[in-house]
């Protein structure tokens, strides 16, 4: 008896740890590679508190969306809807077609192209690109052809060939290069930890956790961890040890960017590590970082194709491969037409999106605070929406639409002119409708009540008291 049940937790651990390990690739994008490096040559000196603020919205967000799915028992159209229909259908729709078709799935395509192959082998025509735009989304369309065995394919095998060869790098680096010293650029030089913020939103990982939640609950519920506790506490351990595997990958890439010599010539991250392989590994170096890009870029690819053919399946008309295949097209030829059409697209789009899904994480994980007196309905639609408002706003100062009526109402904001103004008026806006929700008490969901998990119901208590 005993002996059955060490190898049940061991089974237990072992595919907790598979998630975890296929999680990071999901999250871990040719955006998350080339990132860390640049921003440690850009912060100079001031690079332990912007790698800190990379890391709140890079690394720790990102876990604490997934931990708000498997609290709430809810998708993210359930959660969404809390905040009224409207946002609740178009919030996720537009969260989904930014990490799939419009943006990142067919950023991956777009970015393997230009930093692995182009600068390898030369290639940089129309018809290659459609050659291995094709080639590239054939393989992860293949590899996500069944989503039950997302996390086998992506934790048993591409995930630990992908961490082996940036330990390799990050390794030879930290022990064979000395840390230069540079002065913070512009941004980085007042308030170095919410330039990182910043430069974290870009790794686009907190909407995407959103959406791989659906991915790994579906899959952890596949490897036999029971409804309730059991499979919120899974969720939970996967998402943390993504987080950390993730927060440890970007410090060392930081470390080679603050080690790489004359690091100030270069505008982007990803010809840095290219020059920081060959310099550590010569020629073959070259190789190494290729495939660490494609490998990075296409289990990303495979994650991205995975969680938005589910959602749309479950969501929409059409069955989950129909949905696969339509993305995997589409993104094949928006990637085609390159890394800066695709960019130029969905940048608007994504900018609009952050606040309120970082809005929507926080009240979901704040509101089993006020679990026994009341259930949060004004503290969800409140600061939801004045964050969307907000959001708004900006994007179209950004855009240049009217800026000069539309400034004057955002400008008076703590940290607006680092893009973070958004988060006084939207906590102010959480403390009212929480205050409103205390004051006239709604009642709070009665044991056993049932809500939906990716098309199945489990027991509210047993979610928020796991």
């Amino acid at each position: 008896m005993s002996t059955a049940v060490s190898s049940g937790k061991k089974a237990s651990t072992s595919a907790i740890v598979i998630t975890a390990l296929a999680l990071f690739s999901m999250f871990f994008g040719a955006g998350n590679l080339i990132f860390p490096p640049m921003l440690a040559v850009q912060a100079g000196e001031n690079f332990w508190p912007a790698i800190l603020g990379f890391l709140t919205t890079g690394a720790l967000l990102p876990v604490l969306a997934v931990v708000a799915i498997a609290l709430s028992g809810s998708n993210v159209r359930d959660l969404a809807q809390r905040a009224g229909t409207l946002f609740g259908v178009a919030f996720p729709v537009l969260a989904y077609l930014s990490i799939g078709a419009f943006y990142a799935l067919p950023r991956t395509g777009a970015v393997s192209f230009e930093v692995a192959v182009t600068p390898l082998f030369g290639w940089d025509s129309t018809v290659s690109k459609v050659i291995f735009n094709i080639v590239f989304f054939g393989i992860a369309l293949a590899l996500s052809w069944n989503p039950t065995r997302i996390t086998d394919t992506l934790g048993k095998f591409l995930t630990p060939a992908l961490v082996t060869l940036l330990v390799i790098m990050i390794g030879m680096a930290i022990f064979t290069m000395t840390n230069q010293h540079y002065a913070p650029s512009e941004d980085f030089a007042t308030n170095a930890y919410a330039s990182g913020v910043l430069e974290g939103y870009l790794t686009m990982d907190s909407i995407a956790a959103l959406a791989f939640s659906i991915v790994v609950i579906a899959s952890l519920r596949n490897k036999g961890f029971a409804e309730g506790k059991p499979l919120v506490r899974s969720t939970i351990l996967a998402g943390l040890g993504a987080s950390v595997l993730l927060a440890l990958i970007y410090l060392g890439l930081g470390l080679i960017g603050r080690a790489m010599p004359d690091a100030l010539q270069y505008d982007s991250g990803a010809p840095l590590l290219a020059d920081a392989a060959l310099q550590l590994m010569g020629r073959p170096g070259q190789t190494v970082f290729a495939l660490i890009v494609v490998l990075a870029c296409l289990t990303t690819a495979i994650g991205l194709i995975t969680s938005t053919g589910e959602y749309f399946s479950q969501q929409f008309a059409g069955s989950y491969r129909t949905w696969a295949v339509t993305f995997a097209v589409a993104s094949a030829i928006m990637a085609t037409q390159g890394l800066d059409f695709v960019i130029s697209i969905a940048g608007p789009v994504v900018g609009f999106l952050y606040p309120p899904a970082i809005t929507l994480i926080f009240v979901t994980l704040v509101e089993p605070l006020f679990r026994r007196r009341t259930r949060l309905r004004w503290g969800f639609f409140l600061p939801i929406w004045v964050a969307v408002i907000w959001s708004l706003i900006n994007t179209f100062i950004s855009l240049g639409w009217a800026a000069d009526v539309l400034s004057p109402l955002v400008d008076w904001s703590p940290l607006q002119a680092n893009d973070l103004g958004w988060m006084l008026p939207t906590a102010v806006a959480f403390v009212i409708g929480a205050g409103i929700d205390i004051a006239k008490p709604h009642a709070p969901l009665e044991i056993g009540t049932q809500v939906t998990v990716d098309g199945e119901t489990i027991e509210e208590a047993e979610a928020h008291n796991a």
